[in-house]
């Protein structure tokens, strides 16, 4: 084509992500069988998929949620679906996500008129609006009165029980997919806006991408961060010893110190493109802190109270057929998920950082278990990955290599994606709780 004078694109990203050296992410032994059905299923292997390769159990897990949200039997039209999912990646500015899913959308029939603005979508979607702006920013603050509103009798236009159901999932999936697509920096696809150029490469400036930041001392950060390793490693064990049995009213107060802690992630980032914004209503409306310094907090959801094992799960399986099965499935996989190892270290339990990574998400939307003590959690996440950690669950959009590369600097790249997945899942189910609480009410 290049000889008939035909300008063929160029992909300008040289791997699947900004913050991972593409060598990293072939180096540790990608899964072929689970690629080989990834692109059966998707007539590609997108760059989502070749990071989570790292975790092969996990992504058979997420590929066979996705394909049953998308795909599958339910009760909304497939191109419904993809354009949920659009309207929800909007809300985190996340174009990878937006892109990929508009492709769907017009492939399953949609029309191409609903991408330029909400405006031109059904009334029925379009009232999903602040169901969706709540459950990516501020979840806590659903009530059963915005499912009222949707679903009650005299509703013009009414939703199912059953197709609200579908929608809150693609929504919360589609919200915790963009934080996972920001959390590891991932590139577009050659495909997609911004990810192919018909440039060629300058042979004086070879093209490169913003990965490590270059350190003047690369021993000096070595020594520093085989120290972290140790000193965590030491609380670990630490924790696991330890046999002090805290007063439920201490185990409350280090919560609410945990929850109400002070951490900065605000970092201003150019406008998004105008595929994304013509897509967001209310773009002022962002994440605020459950608990702002000094203000009324809204009440904590105590996990006895409404859990997803006891309360969520069986309440999505009834309403949407083996949905309940496949997300507690993937909320199982990701929480017993380990290789026993630990950065540089081999046969280490890491079962107490997991949890602790899980239940500060959980602690910032929120949620309260009473019999974790929360003191570990100030124990065992420094302050670099709480940054991570909080940016990422709570406005992702804002995720920087400098965030990505300042946390766990001598752990592998493939722990720091296992982090993301955990930081993922854990939002999602938070998320979950809130809305699937509101249906629970609505239906006494």
């Amino acid at each position: 084509m290049s000889e008939q004078g035909v300008e063929v694109p160029r992909a300008l990203a040289s791997g699947p992500s900004a913050f991972i050296p593409a060598k990293e992410i072939l180096k540790e032994g990608p899964d072929q069988d689970i690629l080989i059905e990834s692109f059966l299923s998707m007539g590609r292997v997108d760059h989502i998929t070749m990071v989570m390769v790292l975790h092969p159990a996990y992504l058979s897990c997420f590929l066979r949620t996705q394909h049953a949200l998308l795909e599958m039997d339910g009760p909304l039209p497939r191109h419904w679906r993809h354009y949920i999912v659009v309207m929800a990646a909007a809300r985190h500015h996340c174009s990878y996500t937006v892109q990929q899913h508009s492709a769907g959308f017009l492939e399953a029939g949609g029309e191409e008129s609903w991408l330029s603005g909400l405006q031109h979508a059904p009334t029925k979607l379009r009232s999903l609006q602040t169901l969706n702006k709540l459950l990516a920013h501020r979840p806590w603050l659903i009530t059963q009165k915005h499912v009222q509103e949707l679903v009650c009798p005299g509703a013009d236009p009414r939703w199912s029980l059953a197709e609200l159901i579908h929608a809150v999932v693609l929504m919360a999936h589609a919200h915790s997919l963009c934080s996972f697509v920001w959390g590891c920096g991932l590139n577009p696809e050659p495909d997609h806006i911004g990810g192919y150029t018909f440039q060629l490469p300058s042979p004086i400036h070879p093209p490169h991408s913003p990965q490590c930041p270059a350190h003047e001392d690369g021993r000096q950060e070595i020594v520093d961060g085989a120290m972290e390793v140790e000193v965590l490693m030491q609380r670990m064990v630490e924790l696991q010893l330890q046999e002090e049995e805290c007063t439920q009213e201490e185990m409350v107060t280090r919560f609410e110190r945990e929850r109400s802690e002070s951490i900065p992630t605000a970092v201003v980032r150019g406008a998004p493109p105008d595929l994304v914004l013509r897509l967001v209503e209310d773009q002022e409306f962002r994440y605020e802190d459950f608990a702002p310094r000094g203000e009324q907090s809204p009440n904590t959801m105590r996990a006895q109270d409404y859990s997803w094992e006891d309360h969520g799960f069986s309440l999505v399986n009834r309403l949407l057929p083996d949905m309940g099965q496949l997300l507690d499935e993937k909320f199982q996989v990701v929480s017993n998920l380990t290789y026993n190892r630990m950065a540089m270290h081999e046969d280490v339990d890491t079962h107490t950082l997991r949890k602790a990574l899980w239940n500060y998400i959980h602690c910032l939307y929120g949620i309260r278990y009473d019999d974790y003590d929360y003191g570990s959690v100030n124990v065992l996440l420094e302050r670099s990955l709480k940054v991570f950690v909080k940016t990422m669950a709570c406005h992702p959009e804002q995720t920087t290599a400098r965030v990505y590369h300042a946390f766990w600097r001598h752990f592998r790249h493939s722990e720091k994606v296992h982090a993301n997945l955990i930081v993922m899942e854990a939002r999602l189910q938070a998320a979950l709780l809130y809305v699937l609480r509101a249906i629970t009410h609505y239906m006494r």
